[in-house]
This record gives C-alpha cells, sequence and structure tokens, in this order.
C-alpha cells in the first residue's frame, strides 16, 4: 500500500461552493469592509480584534431561512441564533490565532481546486461565480483559510477531550453482534428423524436413537449428504438436507442457536428437538450481518504532484486527455501509470492493493466509492497533487475482532464529538472578550 494517501480528517477540502457562499467563517479584521452611513451597515459586537457587522448578519439570517435549517423560529428566535454563531465563529478563529495556527498557501490552493472540481467548475469559472454572487474572491480565500485553520485546532484541542473506556467499547460491540447475528444469513443442512404427533414414550425413544445413529455417523466422518439422504425424512434429503441460506430471522430459533458456536463446516455437537422430532444440524456457510462486514477496494491511481511548474489546473488538464486516452484504448492504465505517476506505487502499475474504509483521505475515498467497476474517475484534486482513479474490484469481509473493536471505538468518539466540541467552544467563549454594540440612532 503506498503512504501517499493517509486517513486524514480534511473537511475543509470537502467544504462546498454553497456553504462558503451562505455564510461561511470570519474574515480577518484587515478584510472586513468597515461600515459606512451610505449602506447603512454598523458595528453589531466586537469579538476579541475581530467584528461583526449587521450586514454580515443580515446574510447570515438570510441564509439560514434559504436553507430552512430553522423553519419555525421567530424572526427574533432566527437573529439570536445566527448572532451566537457570528459570535462562536469570531472566538474559535481568533482563538487558532492565537495558538499558531496557520494554513499555508499549497494546502489553501489545493482546498481552492477541490471546491472548483466538486463544483464541476474551472477556476476561472469559479471566479466569475463568486463575482455573480457578490463575493469577492480575496475575502472567498480568506474565508476558507480560516475554515481549513479552525478545523485544524478543533481537532487538534477537541478530540483529546473525549474519553472512551474499554467497557464501552465492550457493550457497542456485544450490541453490534447481537444486531449482526439477528441480520446474518445462515446456510444450514439438517438430518431430520421425525416423531409422529402424540407418539408414545417408546415411540419416541426408537425415533431418537435413530437420530443418535445418524449423528454418530457423520461425527466419525461420513459424508453429511450421504447420511441425510439415507436417513433424513424432511422435504430436502434429495439435496443432502441443504435448507439453503436463508436470514437468521426466518429460521427457527432452535436451529439458530445451535449453529451460533459453530464455525462454517462443523456439526452440531447433540440433537436438537422440535415438535417435528429430532434433528442433527450442520453449517454450511454464515454470512455475517452489515455490522461485522466491511466493503474494501482493490483500486489503482496515477498521481501528478503539484508544484509552481505543474499547477492543478495543468496537472488536471493533462489527466484528462490520458483519461480520454484510456477510455478510447490507445494507453494501458498500468503502463500510464508507470511512467507518468508521482506515487510509490508507480513502479507497480499504479495499484494500492485492497483498502477498506478511512485508509485514504475523504476526497480520495469518495470520489473511489462512486465509481463502478473498471470506472476511471475525473481528475482529482487532494492535498497530494491530483489524481486519475480506477476501480478493480470489490468485495465484502468479515471484520476480524480488532477491527470490531477499532470501529466501535472510532463511532462512540464521533457521538461524542459533538457534546466536547460545545464544551470546548463555551470555554473558550467565556475567555474571550466580546462587547455588545447598540445599533446607531
Amino acid at each position: 500500500m503506498t503512504d501517499s494517501l493517509p486517513r486524514r480528517r480534511s473537511a475543509a477540502a470537502r467544504a462546498t461552493l454553497t456553504a462558503l457562499l451562505a455564510g461561511g467563517l470570519c474574515l480577518p479584521l484587515a478584510a472586513q469592509t468597515r461600515p459606512t452611513a451610505r449602506n447603512g451597515d454598523y458595528i453589531v459586537a466586537v469579538v476579541n480584534q475581530e467584528l461583526v457587522t449587521a450586514g454580515e448578519l443580515e446574510r447570515r439570517i438570510e441564509s439560514t431561512r434559504q436553507g430552512g435549517r430553522v423553519p419555525a423560529a421567530s424572526d427574533d428566535e432566527l437573529r439570536r441564533q445566527a448572532l451566537d454563531a457570528l459570535l462562536e465563529e469570531r472566538v474559535i478563529v481568533t482563538h487558532a490565532r492565537e495558538v499558531g495556527a496557520r494554513v499555508d498557501e499549497p494546502d489553501l490552493e489545493r482546498a481552492v481546486q477541490s471546491i472548483a472540481q466538486q463544483n464541476q467548475l474551472t477556476i476561472d469559472q469559479l471566479r466569475e461565480r463568486l463575482r455573480q454572487e457578490g463575493v469577492d474572491y480575496a475575502r472567498f480565500r480568506a474565508q476558507l483559510r480560516d475554515q481549513m485553520m479552525v478545523e485544524r485546532v478543533r481537532e487538534r484541542e477537541v478530540y483529546p477531550r473525549i474519553n472512551i473506556t474499554d467497557l464501552e467499547v465492550d457493550h457497542l460491540v456485544d450490541r453490534q453482534r447481537a444486531a449482526a447475528q439477528a441480520d446474518a444469513e445462515l446456510d444450514i443442512a439438517q438430518i431430520l428423524v421425525t416423531v409422529p404427533e402424540g407418539a408414545s414414550e417408546d415411540v419416541r425413544q426408537q425415533r431418537r436413537q435413530r437420530a443418535d445413529q445418524a449423528l454418530a455417523r457423520v461425527r466419525a466422518g461420513e459424508d453429511f449428504a450421504t447420511v441425510a439422504r439415507e436417513l433424513s425424512e424432511d422435504t430436502n434429503r434429495a439435496k443432502g438436507g441443504q435448507i439453503g441460506l436463508r436470514a437468521a430471522s426466518r429460521l427457527p430459533d432452535l436451529f439458530v442457536d445451535a449453529v451460533r458456536p459453530l464455525a462454517p463446516g462443523e456439526v452440531a455437537p447433540a440433537l436438537v428437538a422440535s415438535g417435528a422430532g429430532f434433528h442433527v444440524i450442520k453449517l454450511l456457510q454464515r454470512h455475517e450481518g452489515a455490522a461485522l462486514r466491511v466493503t474494501q477496494t482493490h483500486a489503482r491511481h496515477i498521481l501528478l504532484r503539484t508544484s509552481a511548474q505543474l499547477p492543478a489546473e495543468a496537472a488536471a488538464q493533462r489527466l484528462e486527455e490520458l483519461r480520454s486516452q484510456i477510455l478510447a484504448g490507445s494507453r494501458r492504465f498500468d503502463e500510464a501509470a508507470r511512467e507518468l505517476s508521482d506515487d510509490g506505487s508507480a513502479a507497480v502499475g499504479g495499484d494500492l492493493g485492497w483498502a477498506g474504509p478511512g485508509q485514504f483521505v475523504p476526497e480520495f475515498e469518495e470520489a473511489m466509492n462512486h465509481l463502478p467497476l473498471d470506472g476511471i474517475s475525473a481528475p482529482l484534486v487532494s492535498r497530494f497533487g491530483v489524481h486519475l482513479i480506477q476501480v478493480l474490484e470489490r468485495r465484502e469481509v468479515a471484520l476480524d475482532p480488532r477491527q470490531l473493536r477499532d470501529q466501535a471505538r472510532a463511532q462512540l468518539r464521533e457521538q461524542k464529538f459533538a457534546d466536547a466540541y460545545a464544551d470546548w467552544a463555551r470555554e473558550l467563549r467565556a475567555r474571550a472578550y466580546v462587547e455588545m454594540r447598540e445599533p446607531p440612532l
């Protein structure tokens, strides 16, 4: 597996143009538009050294209305919520600057490229779109820089606050296993020796002895299907007693309980008694429920690293031409990867091997997951450069115990993040200087 695509949370890289146009984060003080009497704007609040103006408050309120996020709120409540959100953003941005968070120019450029690409725009088209929306391009970049900076500080300071105990992980894993067992599919074979309704105890014992003989034969190594065809009295005897793959919820609880501890190919050590008679049960295969499975993808890619000599737009254009050649059959993907890719996987034709969720950066993983088998992506911008991705295979595999615990721990961390973030934001605001201003007369 190449080390060029480590897992890295990057909300800024996934940000959409719509979200930034809808209000985004605040700008540095130097980038703020000073209120003037001509446009009627004025300062609503001062947060540390940042301003919140009436104009941006109105824009935030309007974007919230258009987004339908609080349809039942009154005008006063909507204004209060919008103002609280802006104050919180100012507090967090100023804190990020105080602790030395920074976003390098190459990272910012890649994020801009990613936003343009997600909206199917070139950089020039993005600039024009922003102009039509009345947003200055420098303002847009400043908002995006702040968003990226805040994301980095939030990851660095909020996640260490989250405490997850082994007992919490154990409980979640137990719940997931129980849900998976209910959702599992089982392929079971049986040898049934029936007991007539109302049979005497002697008859019942004779029938049990016949079932015991069948169990003894298969446990001694005889072929289960052969014994089933000879002795079983159910409708599946011609198929060697195989019932077929069914959801656990569609099988008798007695059967599900009997095969729960078994590995595929094993026979239950004791007879199972039911109203129909006595059963010898064998588990042929088990498909775990979705909670215990994960989809892995086998993909390959071609990576062009961007530089002053090869900006992202030029790299994307070059890869788009290469993609057309591959689709037309005039170039082979693996040969092009060996020749052109700037990644360590170039020597093996760009092959990234099998990968599960979370092994690649989010923008790469999202594009890969949307591709059909043998599909080739459009050029994709990530923090590493520009990629072409091709999906070769997909498969579902069962999670091993360590992976199941890791997944449960990550799920608990995400569940606790909102509360930890809210506590962190409240503490920052309590330490911040916030001065509310009255509207001018």
